[in-house]
C-alpha cells in the first residue's frame, strides 16, 4: 500500500508496479564457530556452525569477575525460557574467570611463600622466633591493603605481584630485632626486659635508615609514564607502604612477642650484670666467618685480587648483555588462552573469495589438539579487545578482510604454552596464505604493549617523490626484512594495485535528452548500494523492517550490465546509461598516510621467539651498510614496541638513577661523610654480577634441555624493577652491618676483631632475609610476566648476598682500616 506517485489523479501503489516478496539479504558478512579437537563437550569434529556472537564488557569500577558469573547465569535462564533447544551457546571468552584464577593462583603463591617463609625461620631460628616473625607479615599485609582500600585502590595481580615481592622485605626488620634480640636475652648480662629494650635500641638507627632506603628506592617508580605506569604505581605505593608498617611492627609488636616468648629461655632469678654463659651465635658460624674474610683482612694481596675478580665479574656480566647472550625484551609472552589470525586478502577480492580462504584456515585448525574452538569472522570484525583497540581493529568491515579468534584449552591441560604452540603452527597456517595470495597475523594478546606491531617503521621521502615511489622503496624495506631471522608477518600500509570502475558521462548527449548529471548518480548509487524509503512493520516483529530497493545481483555486477541500467529523460523517455556515457576501469586511487605534516608510509612487523630490540638492531645496521635512494629515509621507533621498550627501560633507568642519588644523600646525613656511603653502596652494582649471568644460565639450560633458542628466557622490564628491588634489600643489609662495625669500634675493639665479630653476628640474619626473599619470590617464576622479576630477585641475592658479607668489610678495611688502627694504637698509648 505504500504510495509512489500520482496518475490521472489518483495514487499509484507499489503492488502496481513492482511484485513484493521476502527475500534473503545479501550476505555483508560471514561469522560461524568450529569445535576443535580439545572441545570438552565432545562436540561435531571437522564441521562448522553459523554463529553470532554477543561482546560484554564491564562498567568502569565493577568487578569483572561479578560481571562475568551474573552474565553466565542470566544465559543459563534464557536457556530455559526464551532460547530454543538447538541454539547452543558457548562462552568463548570470559575474562573475568580468567582474572579470577590468577588472582586465586596469586593467593596461592602468597600463602605458600608465608608458609614457606615461616616454617624457614622456625627451622633456623625456632619455633618462637619464627612464630614472631610470622606475626609481623599479616600485620602489615593487612594494613597495607587498608589505605589500598581507603585510596580507591583494587586488588589486582600487580597488587598481589607487589605484595609477593615485598614478603622478603617485611621480615627483615623483624628477622634483624628478633635475632638481636634473641642474642642479648642469651648472653644474660641484662634482665630479659632490659636486654630486649638494649636490642632494639642498638637496631633503631639502621633499622630506620634501612626502611627509609627501601622506600627511597621506590618511590621514583611513582613517577614512571606512559604504559608501564600504571603497573608501577601499586608497586611504588604498596611496597614503602608494607615496608612501613612492617618497621612499626618489629619496633612495636616484636618486642613486646619476643620479651614474653623469650624470657623464658633465661633460668629465674637472673641478676642483671651477670657474666654471659650462652653464646647467641653458632659456633660454626663464626668459625666459618672468620675463616673466610680473616685472610683478606690480613693479605693486602687478596683484597687487591678480590676487587679485580669483581671487575672481572662485572665485565663478564656486561659482555654477555653486548654479545646477546641475554636478550631483553619490555615484556615476555603471555601463557593465554587464546589466539587471534588476521587475514587480509589484496583489495579487491569478492567477500566469498575471503570466505573459501577462511575455510581453508579452518580445516587446518581442527588438527591442533590443542584447540578447543575457534571463530571466524569474514568482512568483519571480531569483538575488540584492548589489543584490537589499539590496532584499530575495529575499521574491519571490507570483503577482503577476516578475523579468526583461537579458543586453547586451559594451562593445566596442554602442555606447551601459547607462544609456543603459535610458533609450532605458523609455518603450516603460512603455508596456506602464500597459497592464496593471503597476508596472515598471527597475533598473540600481549601482556603489554599494546601497539600497531610489534617493529613499526617508518618510511619517508623528499618532497619531490611521488607517494608511488615511496610504496615502492616500503616493498624495498619488506624483502629485505624477510631475511632477517625471527621476523614474520610482515606488511605495510599501501592497499594492493586494484582497479575501479568510473563512468565517463557524456554530458553532451545526456543534455539532448535532458538527463542531468545529479540523476545518473543516483541511479548508479540506488543500482548499487540500495536505498531504504521507507519502513513496514510486520506482525510479531517489535522493529520495523526497511523495504529496500536494488537491483539483482546478475543486472550489477558488470560494466555491460551497468551499461543497461536506464535513465529517465526530461521527457519522460528511458536511455540506457551506454548511450550517454562510458563505463572504464582505472587504476584506484592509494591512500596516502600523513605523519607530522610528512608522506609515509608504515611498515609493520612482528617477531617470533626473538628479542625485537635484537632484530631492529641487526637491520639497522643492515640498511646502514645497504643504504636505500638518497632521498628515502628510515625512522624505526615509529609507533612499535621498539619505542615503548626504549621509553620504559629509559624511565626505568632514571627511576633506578634517582633511587641511587635518594639512598645515597640518605646515607650522608646519617654518616656525615660522603665516602662512607660509597663503602655502603658497593653492594649494589654486585647484584648484576648474580642477575645477568643467572639469565645466561637459564637460557643455556633450556637450549641444552629443548634444543633450541626459540623461545628464551627475556630479561624484562620485571627483571628490572627486581634490579631495583635488590638496591633497597642490598643496602640494608650493608647499613646495619657497617653500623654494627662502627658501635664495636666505639667501644674500643681491635679493627680486626670488629669487623670478624660483627660480621659473623649479623651473617645469620643477612642470610635468612635473602633466604626467605628468594623462597618468597619462587612461586612467581612460575608466572610468564613476572617470572623475570623472580629470578632477578633470586639470582641478585644470591650473588649480592655473599658479596655483601665479604665485599663490604673488606672494602671498610682497606679504606679506614689503617687509619682506625693508628688511632686505637696512639689511644691505647696515651692510656698506657
Amino acid at each position: 500500500d505504500l504510495i509512489v506517485g500520482v496518475h490521472d489523479g489518483r495514487p499509484v501503489y507499489v503492488r502496481d508496479v513492482a511484485r513484493i516478496s521476502e527475500v534473503s539479504q545479501e550476505a555483508r558478512s560471514y561469522t560461524r564457530i568450529g569445535l576443535g579437537p580439545a572441545d570438552p563437550a565432545g562436540g561435531s569434529r571437522g564441521e562448522t556452525f553459523p554463529a553470532v556472537t554477543l561482546a560484554v564488557a564491564k562498567k568502569k569500577g565493577t568487578n569483572a569477575v561479578a560481571v562475568a558469573e551474573q552474565v553466565l547465569e542470566k544465559i543459563e535462564e534464557l536457556k530455559r525460557d526464551v532460547i530454543p533447544t538447538e541454539v547452543e551457546v558457548v562462552a568463548t571468552r570470559n575474562y573475568g574467570e580468567t582474572a579470577n584464577d590468577k588472582v586465586n593462583e596469586l593467593l596461592r603463591s602468597l600463602l605458600f611463600a608465608m608458609v614457606t617463609v615461616v616454617g624457614l625461620l622456625m627451622f633456623t631460628l625456632g619455633w618462637r622466633e619464627g612464630l614472631i616473625v610470622a606475626l609481623a607479615v599479616p600485620i602489615s599485609f593487612a594494613l597495607a591493603l587498608f589505605v589500598n582500600y581507603i585510596s580507591g585502590y583494587t586488588i589486582n595481580r600487580v597488587t598481589l605481584f607487589a605484595l609477593i615481592l615485598t614478603l622478603g622485605l617485611v621480615v627483615d626488620d623483624p628477622i634483624a630485632n628478633v635475632d638481636n634480640i634473641q642474642r642479648h636475652i642469651l648472653m644474660r648480662r641484662r634482665n630479659p626486659f632490659d636486654a630486649t629494650l638494649a636490642a632494639v635500641k642498638e637496631l633503631l638507627p639502621p633499622v630506620i635508615l634501612s626502611t627509609l632506603a627501601v622506600i627511597v628506592s621506590f618511590l621514583p617508580m611513582f613517577f614512571i609514564t606512559g604504559m608501564m605506569g600504571p603497573y608501577m604505581e601499586p608497586m611504588a605505593i604498596n611496597v614503602p607502604l608494607t615496608v612501613t608498617f612492617s618497621t612499626v611492627a618489629a619496633l612495636s609488636i616484636v618486642p613486646w612477642a619476643a620479651y614474653h616468648l623469650l624470657k623464658g629461655k633465661v633460668a629465674d632469678g637472673a641478676s642483671s650484670g651477670a657474666p654471659g654463659r650462652t653464646d647467641a651465635i653458632p659456633g660454626w658460624i663464626r668459625s666459618f666467618y672468620r675463616g673466610l674474610v680473616g685472610p683478606f683482612l690480613r693479605e693486602r694481596m687478596l683484597r687487591v685480587g678480590l676487587f679485580l675478580l669483581i671487575v672481572l665479574l662485572l665485565g663478564v656480566s656486561a659482555v654477555l648483555v653486548v654479545t646477546r647472550q641475554v636478550p631483553m625484551k619490555m615484556l615476555p609472552f603471555d601463557n593465554k588462552n587464546e589466539l587471534q589470525l588476521v587475514i587480509d586478502m589484496p583489495e579487491d577480492t569478492t567477500l566469498e573469495t575471503t570466505d573459501a580462504v577462511v575455510r581453508a584456515f579452518e580445516t587446518e585448525l581442527f588438527t591442533v589438539p590443542e584447540i578447543e574452538h575457534f571463530e571466524s569472522y569474514v568482512g568483519t570484525h571480531s569483538p575488540i579487545d584492548f589489543n584490537g583497540l589499539v590496532r584499530h581493529y575495529y575499521f574491519r568491515r571490507n570483503p577482503h578482510q577476516a578475523d579468526i579468534r583461537v579458543g586453547l584449552a586451559p594451562k593445566k591441560k596442554r602442555a606447551q604454552q601459547s607462544h609456543e604452540i603459535a610458533l609450532r603452527i605458523r609455518q603450516r597456517l603460512t603455508e596456506i596464505a602464500d597459497r592464496y595470495g593471503a597476508t596472515l597475523f598471527i597475533v598473540e594478546s600481549p601482556p603489554g604493549p599494546p601497539v600497531i606491531a610489534t617493529i613499526t617503521t617508518e618510511v619517508y621521502g623528499a618532497a619531490d617523490l611521488s607517494y608511488q615511489e615511496l610504496i615502492d622503496a616500503s616493498y624495498t624495506v619488506m624483502e629485505r626484512m624477510r631475511g632477517e631471522p625471527g621476523v614474520v608477518d610482515i606488511d605495510n600500509t599501501a592497499e594492493a594495485r586494484h582497479v575501479r570502475i568510473d563512468f565517463e558521462l557524456d554530458k553532451e548527449k545526456a543534455g539532448l535528452h535532458g538527463i542531468p548529471t545529479d540523476a545518473v548518480v543516483q541511479t548508479l548509487r540506488i543500482a548499487l548500494e540500495g536505498e531504504a524509503p521507507a519502513t513496514v512493520h510486520k506482525v510479531g516483529e517489535r522493529n520495523p523492517l526497511a523495504l529496500r530497493l536494488q537491483l539483482p545481483r546478475a543486472q550489477r555486477s558488470g560494466m555491460a550490465e551497468l551499461g543497461r541500467i536506464r535513465v529517465k529523460g526530461m521527457g519522460g523517455e528511458l536511455v540506457e546509461l551506454h548511450e550517454i556515457g562510458t563505463f572504464k576501469r582505472v587504476p584506484n586511487d592509494q591512500p596516502i598516510y600523513h605523519k607530522n605534516l610528512e608522506r609515509v608510509v608504515y611498515v609493520l612487523a612482528e617477531v617470533a621467539g626473538r628479542a625485537p630490540a635484537e632484530a631492529i638492531i641487526d637491520m639497522m645496521s643492515h640498511f646502514k651498510k645497504n643504504p636505500l635512494p638518497r632521498d628515502i629515509r628510515l625512522e624505526w621507533a615509529g609507533e612499535g614496541e621498539w619505542k615503548i621498550t626504549l621509553d620504559v627501560f629509559r624511565d626505568l633507568g632514571l627511576a633506578f638513577g634517582a633511587a641511587m642519588i635518594g639512598i645515597y644523600i640518605l646515607l650522608v646525613i646519617q654518616t656525615t661523610s660522603f665516602l662512607m656511603p660509597l663503602v655502603i653502596m658497593t653492594a649494589i652494582p654486585l647484584t648484576a654480577i648474580g642477575i645477568i649471568p643467572g639469565f645466561w644460565l637459564l637460557n643455556l639450560l633450556r637450549g641444552n634441555l629443548v634444543g633450541s633458542f626459540e623461545n628464551p628466557v627475556f630479561f624484562t622490564a620485571t627483571g628490572m624493577i627486581g634490579m631495583i628491588a635488590l638496591g633497597g634489600i642490598v643496602v640494608r643489609n650493608a647499613i646495619v652491618l657497617i653500623e654494627f662495625i662502627q658501635d664495636s669500634l666505639r667501644e674500643g675493639t681491635p679493627v680486626h676483631e670488629a669487623i670478624l665479630e660483627c660480621g659473623a653476628v649479623r651473617m645469620r640474619p643477612i642470610l635468612l632475609t635473602a633466604a626467605t626473599t628468594a623462597f618468597g619470590a619462587w612461586p612467581i617464576t612460575l608466572d610468564p610476566i613476572f617470572s623475570g622479576l623472580a629470578w632477578a630477585l633470586i639470582f641478585g641475592l644470591f650473588a649480592s648476598t655473599a658479596f655483601t658479607l665479604i665485599v663490604v668489610p673488606v672494602t671498610f678495611y682497606a679504606i679506614y682500616g689503617r687509619r682506625l688502627e693508628a688511632a686505637q694504637t696512639e689511644g691505647s698509648g696515651g692510656n698506657h
